[in-house]
């Protein structure tokens, strides 16, 4: 499983970015944003449309990632985490 640092990571390195340029488009620390690359601390959702538009993809993307990394980092090792994810699809219907 890629967490979303990792993600993070990849995407900006094949963009050529220097933390520092995608940690300024954030107004956060380079510090903070190399944390957040290494899983060391989590991204917030109000960084999804900025990391979306520095990295060039959408913020569809971007927050699939999030959620997909999220629920595995925090549920994943729940024996019954596909039984109750579909029974909150539904609740989301």
């Amino acid at each position: 499983m890629k967490t979303f640092g990792e993600y993070l990571r990849q995407i900006r390195e094949e963009k050529s970015l220097p933390l520092r340029k995608v940690a300024a488009a954030l107004d956060i620390d380079t510090s903070i944003l190399s944390k957040i690359e290494r899983n060391e601390r989590r991204a917030n959702i109000e960084m999804i449309p900025i990391i979306a538009k520095t990295l060039d993809k959408t913020e569809k993307e971007v927050q699939i990632e999030y959620i997909k990394s999220l629920v595995l980092t925090e549920l994943g090792t729940l024996n019954y985490l596909k039984e109750g994810l579909k029974a909150t699809l539904t609740e989301i219907k």
